[in-house]
């Protein structure tokens, strides 16, 4: 069955241990860890020790592969998915969760799409190629900032992560971009956007992606990956209005994502 889970991304500022603490007590199904500069979310054995802790599985693995994470875990692109997919397999995690390479790491994106096929060979995890945007200068152009491009359904990955936010800044209808996808979807962030240049992670049903509708499409096909709830949530002024966000975001999720009986 199709697990809920909360990336620990989601709690930001609070750190990776709060993030497993919230998705406990809320009745998440499941964590997302990212790895990041949070130095508690780069040790396998302390992560291993919080879903333990919290009776959580851990559904996936983010690999530090944003801007902001660029020197954690080094500066070499492949060690970093290498030390990913330990720490997914230690912790029992079936999925790595990759963005693309950006335009300037050449070497590291010629060989993005056959090295991620041997990545998943070698180390039976499932790396999902998760879709950007282009990088908007002004209102009509736009730069590309990835390679070998920001759109998964254009190459032949074998896993692949949809992320609402990163598509109502492509103006990408993820509907469509899912049945592209096909059985090849294997992850979904959760969350919205305004279709503004901003990646704005909102609440689910706060944005214009109709996020509700992309849940029903899912549970329609029978999509069995996991459905992460991935927020930003920096501007709640207390903890309770950001358990209050993660919590209405876990009930929207629980409400739209019904599969249909026969």
């Amino acid at each position: 069955m199709t697990r809920i889970g909360l990336s620990t991304s989601s709690v930001y500022p609070e750190s990776t241990a709060h993030g497993f603490a919230y998705a406990s007590a809320l009745g998440y199904d499941a964590v997302e860890v990212m790895v990041g500069i949070d130095a508690l979310s780069q040790q396998t054995s302390a992560v291993r020790q919080l879903s333990e802790h919290h009776e959580i599985p851990i559904c996936a693995v983010h690999a530090p592969t944003l801007l902001l994470t660029q020197r954690v875990w080094g500066t070499e692109p492949w060690g970093k998915l290498e030390r990913s997919a330990e720490m997914a397999h230690d912790v029992g995690a079936e999925v790595v969760v990759v963005h693309p390479p950006f335009r300037w790491q050449k070497e590291y994106a010629r060989d993005f799409v056959d090295g991620i096929a041997a990545l998943e060979n070698s180390t039976g995890i499932r790396f999902a190629v998760e879709n950007m945007y282009p990088w908007r200068a002004t209102k009509k152009r736009g730069a590309e900032m990835y390679l070998p491009g920001w759109d998964p359904s254009e190459e032949p990955y074998a896993n692949t992560t949809i992320d609402l936010s990163h598509a109502a800044i492509a103006h990408s209808d993820v509907v469509e971009m899912a049945q592209r996808l096909g059985e090849r979807l294997r992850h979904v962030h959760l969350t919205d956007g305004s279709g503004s240049a901003k990646d704005e992670h909102l609440v689910p049903g706060r944005g214009a992606m109709d996020a509700a509708g992309f849940l029903g499409h899912l549970a329609s096909t029978s999509f069995a990956g996991a459905v992460v709830l991935e927020i930003n949530t920096r501007r709640c002024n207390s903890r309770e209005e950001r358990e209050a966000d993660l919590r209405e975001s876990l009930a929207f999720a629980r409400e739209h994502f019904v599969v249909p009986t026969p």
